[in-house]
């Protein structure tokens, strides 16, 4: 951490100084003179730390792409693939907490974000969207979709029941024809997002039901993380982060720190989503790890999706779908917010060239009205990492970067210099959380009682009352902590792929507003749905995080030869040596590629 690096600077400086300290014979130099030539030494040497913390992050950039690296280790075995990486018992260490109205379960990891790897706190974080106003990391509930009116209208919970799953079974089939889901089947892309702050004081960036940053200040926290990863002990809530601190600017020779840190928030999508446009990702290491084809493996915790869109994946220069998403997201100036770019007087622009992009959003590429020294109009964000979204904010709290540039411009043909201070932020998708009407169906009119610290609330567990399926162990009435409404009923299974990290039940006791005993399961947010009767067993929650490593060449190769390997019929045509077994595929000349 570079606050404890000021000693050793200082140090540092003073030995430096006393080199310029004449030989005690002679006439020692004015107090002032030392002073000053103290002060431009250490800010020499900080100046130099600055270029180191940009050292490191640059050779992180090009060793890898934002995303995903690392999650605490919780299995072991013979092969190195049997350990945890940034899959284990699940990607990303997904879990459920159902029973909780808007917490979706997110363990720790280690990320990268435009070369600044962090680890993260325990994460479980809720469903929740910038708003619209530019308030500093201010967040709302993002709403629940209502029941469809079908379904209430319907006497009795069975009968809601059968007519709700036959909307569970439309959206499984995308079929629009046998009921319009599309009002009541929304999809929310959730991101992480990391910039450097000027935040005196230790924030929380986002908050959760479950987990809070145990410390009192940044270097306490600091303090803390540096005992842990020294002495390789851990803290059981797993509520500890290590966020890097760094120099990001000398004034009058004195530093100014920055605090890296981060968020998880999301956004409704306006498009319709259709699961059949999220594609699995092979991750081959892991389903090979725990014995899984790829049909069993989809049904599992462990899969990462990608989206069914050729133009985002074969093509650096294009504009897919995952744009579109992410672009519909602010930055930390929240809804509303517009900016352009025209730094180096080139204005960025829309790959259509219709309209300047709106950098106060979360974007990768853009397009300029004039070729650059490689013939290219198209620009990326980073040099070479695929997965970064940026985006431009206000925000006094956010560091700032300054350049100062002098060129000839483009339009003018003129002699142009430009001060330019940005304050940005970073981000990659992390994955899509559908909300169904499962969030709000309630057919029993089961009392919410609000949130869970709100005095009224305390009723529902007064007296020693744990969910338990008699009249005095039920829970009296629900609240945000515990979230149920949905009769066991609708469900035909149990719990999928269940960790010991969830926290629902299998039947929950609650009582309605007349005291009748309904026993229920949890309405929160899940990862997959128990089995419903005639659809099957749905996913509702879709991770999408890029994983560093992904952008390294030895990646790279290695998915290329698991490619070949995979379908090695399909291939042969990119062999040196074809195997004797797939000779018969050789005969015609198309099978040979040039």
């Amino acid at each position: 951490m570079l606050y404890s690096s000021l000693p050793v600077l200082l140090a540092v400086a003073l030995c430096a100084n006393a080199a310029h300290v004449t030989h005690p014979t002679t006439t020692p130099a004015p107090d002032a003179e030392r002073l000053k030539k103290l002060e431009m030494v250490t800010e020499q040497l900080a100046r130099q730390l600055m270029l180191q913390q940009l050292y490191v992050e640059e050779k992180t950039r090009s060793d890898g792409d934002s995303g995903i690296k690392q999650l605490r280790m919780r299995t072991d075995g013979d092969k190195t693939y049997d350990t945890d990486s940034f899959v284990g018992r699940s990607v990303a260490a997904v879990h459920d907490h159902s029973n909780l109205e808007r917490t979706v379960g997110l363990g720790e990891m280690t990320a990268v974000l435009n070369g600044l790897e962090f680890r993260t706190r325990h994460n479980d974080y809720k469903l929740r969207m910038p708003v619209h106003n530019n308030s500093y990391h201010a967040m709302e509930d993002i709403p629940f979709p209502p029941v469809p009116p079908s379904v209430l209208a319907k006497h009795g919970m069975e009968a809601q029941a059968a007519e709700l799953r036959e909307y569970f079974k439309a959206w499984a089939d995308s079929n629009v024809t046998h009921r319009d889901y599309r009002p009541y089947f929304k999809a929310n892309l959730c991101i992480m997002e990391g910039a450097w702050t000027l935040d005196k004081h230790i924030d929380e960036p986002f908050s959760s039901d479950r987990h809070a940053i145990d410390a009192s200040s940044w270097f306490d926290l600091q303090e803390k993380v540096r005992y842990t990863s020294n002495t390789g002990d851990r803290l059981n809530t797993q509520n500890l982060a290590y966020l890097p601190t760094t120099i990001t600017n000398i004034t009058d020779g004195v530093p100014e720190f920055a605090q890296w840190n981060y968020r998880i928030m999301c956004h409704p999508l306006k498009a319709q989503v259709n699961m059949s446009q999220m594609v699995p990702i092979d991750d081959f290491a892991h389903r090979l790890a725990y014995k899984r084809d790829m049909d069993g493996y989809q049904k599992t915790r462990m899969v990462r999706y990608t989206l069914d869109d050729n133009a985002d994946k074969n093509s650096f220069y294009q504009w897919g779908q995952m744009d579109d998403w992410m672009y519909e997201i602010p930055g930390k100036d929240n809804y509303g917010a517009h900016k352009v770019d025209d730094v180096f007087g080139l204005p960025k622009l829309t790959l259509d060239m219709s309209e300047h992009i709106n950098v106060a959003h979360y974007h990768r590429r853009w397009k300029v009205g004039a070729h650059d020294a490689m013939g290219d109009t198209v620009g990326h964000r980073g040099y070479k990492d695929r997965t970064l979204w940026v985006a431009e904010n206000s925000q006094p709290r956010v560091a700032k970067t300054h350049i100062h540039h002098c060129y000839r411009s483009a339009i003018s043909h003129k002699h142009v210099c430009d001060n330019v201070d940005k304050r940005v932020s970073y981000a990659f998708p992390l994955e899509l959380v559908f909300t169904t009407p499962l969030q709000t169906w309630n057919p029993y009119n089961i009392e919410n009682k609000g949130k869970f610290n709100k005095p009224e609330a305390v009723s529902v567990s007064a007296n020693g009352r744990t969910g338990g399926t008699t009249l005095d162990k039920a829970y009296n009435g629900t609240h945000s902590k515990s979230y149920y409404y949905t009769p066991v009923e609708f469900f035909e299974g149990a719990e999928v792929a269940h960790d010991p990290a969830d926290t629902t039940k299998a039947a929950t006791g609650v009582l309605d507003r007349h005291g009748n005993l309904r026993l229920l399961k949890s309405s929160g947010i899940r990862t997959v749905l128990p089995n419903i009767g005639g659809v099957g067993s749905l996913r509702t929650r879709y991770p999408l995080m890029p994983v560093t490593h992904e952008g390294t060449a030895v990646w790279k190769e290695m998915e290329a030869v698991r490619d070949v390997v995979m379908d090695l019929e399909g291939h042969t045509k990119y062999m040196k040596t074809v195997p004797d077994a797939l000779h018969k595929y050789t005969a015609s000349p198309s099978h040979h590629g040039k």
